[in-house]
């Protein structure tokens, strides 16, 4: 019996550090093997980190808000003694039923982690007295800002689900939860970071660390636009049968229970125009030997998802391979995930092309930076309608903009054009992707 220090983990990703979010437990707290001691943030996604110990916490050697590097020592346990079984980490998306698949370095995975999430103080919401729903749904809905009284439920005994709490959030404005708020009386607020910071009080600007995922994306933005030569390009479509295909999936039965937008005539136009044009799901290589293009002949089909967390560019694998129904269900999947901030780092991995649908924030065009790795990216804009010439004559009509930036080491103007043209002529004519 003896004093245990418990160093931060190397929790599978690769990483070399990560933020301290918030400590499950505090000093003098009685721990067994399993219990959850701190939840961290990597670049990549939330991990609850385990203690490998049981015995009493004695002291907690790292703050919250504070990055650490991978080793450092973070927490001590005594009275205790070591796990005669190892533990693992809670990734985010694992099932609690099951033992861990990523492993600490120096620890195995044999039984459930315990969580001792100590719930933080709920933001207040508006009044849902009566309303049947789940304390995860619960929270959910707080996190998209939905009203669980105005939700029509479609669970069992008139419970709301997961799917309809997504499903209202979705019909909303995607500035819903935006207000203004009034100048406060401090004129600035610093940010507490690990160094010490000196204190101001009456200043106008406020200081905001750059760590997990912004400091992530940060690097990735500018290790792309300042290797990968961007070229965009963009064209207007007539998206009218679009809007009424997916009128007709969201009436079909095979569709019920499915969430359909035009993202997923977008994500099939895509993949039918890549196979067409290969070259866009290409990646330029720098190796020993010199540069070389990689073709990849599948598709990982990545989406860029505005997370609370930032951006994050999970991918479907294999989207190729996937029926209409299957890809719909994949996207929506993926979507809800992303929004729970429960995406497994190798969701993010391996991408070979991305959509970003600005349209949600209504936007018409955009020249987006290239995801690191591929060679293009394809912005859907929003989707209005607008007077249109259709045979000779003046019509309304939903039009939107496909727009997508592109590596010139890759691909040529003529490539990135006829690729362009392609995912255009899907979304004005669907029935291109009967064959």
């Amino acid at each position: 019996m003896s004093d245990q220090t418990f160093h931060l983990p190397d929790v599978g990703e690769g990483l070399t550090e990560a933020e301290i979010v918030s400590w499950r437990v505090a000093p003098g707290d009685t721990v067994d093997v399993n219990d959850v001691l701190v939840e961290i943030e990597t670049a990549k996604s939330l991990v609850e980190l385990p203690s490998p110990f049981a015995g009493t916490v004695g002291e907690l050697l790292v703050a919250e808000g504070a990055t650490v590097d991978v080793g450092a020592a973070i927490i001590t346990i005594s009275g205790g003694q070591d796990a005669a079984a190892p533990a693992s980490p809670a990734a985010p998306a694992a099932d609690p039923g099951e033992g861990s698949g990523s492993v600490l370095v120096g620890y195995g995975s044999a039984e459930q982690v315990h969580s001792r999430r100590r719930k933080p103080a709920e933001k207040p919401v508006a009044a849902s007295v009566g309303v049947v729903a789940k304390p995860p749904i619960r929270k959910l809905a707080r996190d998209l800002g939905v009203d669980l009284a105005s939700v029509v439920p479609s669970g069992p005994a008139g419970e709301v689900t997961r799917e309809d709490v997504v499903a209202h959030a979705s019909q909303a404005s995607v500035f819903r939860n935006i207000e203004t708020p009034e100048w406060p009386e401090v004129r600035e607020e610093t940010i507490a970071v690990a160094a010490a910071v000196s204190e101001v009080d009456d200043v106008r600007v406020e200081s905001i660390p750059v760590r997990g995922v912004r400091k992530a994306t940060a690097s990735a933005m500018t290790s792309s636009a300042y290797s990968a030569p961007h070229v965009s390009v963009w064209t207007d479509v007539d998206a009218t049968r679009t809007m009424e295909l997916v009128k007709r999936l969201k009436a079909s039965p095979d569709f019920a229970d499915i969430k359909v937008s035009p993202l997923l005539i977008m994500a099939r136009a895509v993949i039918w125009a890549v196979r067409r044009t290969p070259m866009v799901n290409a990646a330029w290589v720098e190796g020993d030997d010199g540069a070389q293009i990689s073709v990849r002949h599948y598709v990982n089909l990545g989406i860029a998802a505005a997370t609370p967390r930032g951006l994050l560019v999970p991918n479907i694998k294999d989207a190729q391979d996937l029926s209409m129904r299957d890809l719909a269900r994949a996207l929506e999947k993926l979507t809800l995930t992303a929004r729970e901030g429960r995406t497994a780092p190798a969701d993010q991995q391996g991408g070979t092309i991305t959509i970003t649908n600005i349209g949600v924030f209504g936007m018409d065009a955009g020249t987006p930076i290239i995801n690191p790795g591929e060679s293009g990216i394809v912005a859907l804009g929003t989707i209005r309608q607008k007077p249109w010439v259709v045979d000779g004559e003046v019509r309304p009509r939903w039009v939107t903009t496909v727009a997508g930036s592109f590596d010139h080491r890759v691909i040529d103007g003529d490539g990135m054009s006829r690729f362009i043209a392609d995912v255009a002529a899907v979304l004005e004519e669907p029935a291109l992707l009967v064959e």
